[in-house]
């Protein structure tokens, strides 16, 4: 398994036996899971994977042969990656292009530093309202911020999920904004 040379960057979506999504590998583990036969591969990449004697296909998506229980938390980190996921990297306040985290209610103001209080801003906006609310500021929110749920969050170490994910992360397959946030594209 030396010579292997992954040809995606998305990595491999590893399902429970029950097929919840579970987490995300590299493209090399998958394929030791699979080649050890503690997975059966459920969807194949568009390159294949080569060894000394052998030539596998890339996994894309692979579900466990046994069940795993996982003690899941009740509630999702609230990581800089998890927020601006979750805003789609756009600024909360003007559209443009995420860069900054903000808190709606500042916490000098006694704003908790929580899901429904922190959104993702462009350093501009961020500056321009300062210790303010968007209230005082005449400003609106693109929308409410609220705590991020759902099987897609289980992945959400991946800036860009493969789309060939959607149906076992709940989404329907032509979706293109893979956390399920955006617009539907027909």
């Amino acid at each position: 398994m030396s010579g292997l040379r992954p040809s995606t960057s998305y990595g491999a979506l590893v399902l429970n036996a029950t097929y919840e999504p579970m987490c995300v590998v590299s493209v090399r583990r998958a394929a030791v899971l699979v080649l050890a036969a503690k997975a059966i591969a459920v969807s194949d990449g568009d390159g294949f994977l080569h060894s000394a004697r052998r030539v596998l296909p890339t996994p894309c998506v692979v579900r466990l042969t046994r069940y795993v229980r996982v003690p899941y938390r009740a509630h999702i980190g609230m990581t800089r990656r998890a927020i601006f996921a979750r805003d789609r990297w756009v600024c909360a306040y003007c559209d443009g292009p995420a860069e900054t985290i903000d808190h709606v209610l500042p916490r000098s103001r006694g704003g908790p530093h929580a899901w429904e209080n922190v959104v993702a801003a462009c350093a501009r906006c961020n500056h321009r309202k300062g210790d303010r609310t968007p209230a005082e500021m005449g400003w609106r929110l693109r929308s409410a911020p609220v705590a991020p749920s759902g099987p897609a969050w289980r992945v959400l170490g991946h800036r860009t999920p493969d789309p060939r994910w959607a149906s076992w992360l709940g989404l329907p397959p032509q979706r293109t904004d893979p956390l399920g946030l955006g617009e539907a594209t027909a």
